[in-house]
């Protein structure tokens, strides 16, 4: 029975404990698949959000160019699904973490900007250099604050814009905390969507990201999960609205309804004398296909019968 048992060594390979396995003849070499990579992987990708994004750099880059002239390029770099604990211990301090209420939507996201970035942008603002600077283990002063806001204001307004002809959202700007404990907008092991993004300032490039819960995106899943374009052509929407208005649709006026027997049905003859009993001022049902939209009054005009609406009722039938 022992031969059924893995032995302590194999165990501990498993396991990872030396992250080295042994073959014959002594030779050793590193395992070489990492089971933490599986955390960014998901089937399918998020094709819809990632034409979002490729739409918003481009209008971002000409907007923050009216702030930093300096600025050469704006870009998508990647977009993947992680943990947001692993996201987080990432990202180098001190960064700011600015919540974002996409509404209607109901979770939080949150845009986070770098320090790499923060003081390039204020270097090429007074006259310097773009370039890396190390500013670990210090907070934010209030002049690198209002560059901050300043930057984020323009990143709300830009996305907003983008957003609009595909989906009508309000950007909610929340807090913009410095200390990462303060800025978890989900739990840690929550899988979460990241975009990464990047600045190029007089050729020094630095990151900034966007970090959403994937629950946030549920209702709006067509769009996000889709390949569709975020584009819009020009002329299209008064296309498609000109050609629905031009549809043809069926118009039922039920004027009474009235049960009888089988045996009853089966009894009529020609020229026999059906008695509806229709009241004039009754209210009778329009339909439009086979959805009743109407509340009619029966009269005649011109010698002939006609429908007076009295009540719109399209909607009520569907809820």
């Amino acid at each position: 029975m022992s031969d059924d048992f893995l032995s302590q060594e194999e165990i501990d390979t498993l396991l990872g404990g030396d992250n080295v396995v042994e073959h014959a003849g002594g030779d050793t070499h590193e395992v070489p698949f990492d089971f933490t990579v599986l955390e960014s992987i998901r089937k399918g990708g998020l094709p819809g959000l990632e034409l979002i994004f490729e739409r918003w750099v481009k209008h971002f880059r000409d907007e923050v160019r009216a702030v930093v002239p300096h600025v050469n390029m704006v870009s998508k770099d990647n977009v993947y699904i992680t943990r947001f604990n692993a996201f987080m211990s990432k990202i180098p301090q001190p960064s700011s973490y600015t919540g974002l209420m996409l509404r209607p939507l109901r979770e939080q996201g949150m845009f986070v900007l770098d320090s790499r970035l923060v003081f390039a942008v204020i270097s090429v603002l007074f006259g310097g250099e773009a370039k890396p600077f190390k500013v670990e283990g210090r907070e934010f002063t209030k002049l690198e604050m209002q560059v901050i806001n300043h930057f984020i204001a323009t990143v709300v307004v830009s996305f907003e814009d983008v957003w609009r002809p595909i989906f009508e959202i309000s950007i909610e700007r929340k807090s913009t905390e410095l200390n990462p404990v303060f800025a978890q907008i989900v739990s840690p092991n929550e899988k979460v969507a990241i975009v990464e993004c990047s600045m190029n300032i007089d050729d020094y490039e630095a990151p900034m990201f966007f970090c959403f819960p994937l629950s946030m995106f549920i209702p709006i899943k067509e769009i996000i999960y889709s390949e569709l374009s975020a584009e819009t052509e020009e002329g299209w929407s008064d296309e498609l609205r000109r050609r629905v208005l031009g549809l043809k649709s069926p118009l039922t006026l039920e004027v009474v309804r009235k049960r009888y027997l089988v045996k009853e049905i089966l009894s009529w003859k020609e020229g026999d004398e059906l008695m509806l009993e229709v009241a004039k001022d009754a209210g009778l049902q329009l339909r439009v296909g086979q959805k009743q939209k109407f509340v009619c009054q029966l009269g005649k005009s011109n010698e002939h019968y006609a429908a007076l609406i009295k009540e719109n009722i399209m909607g009520k039938h569907d809820e």
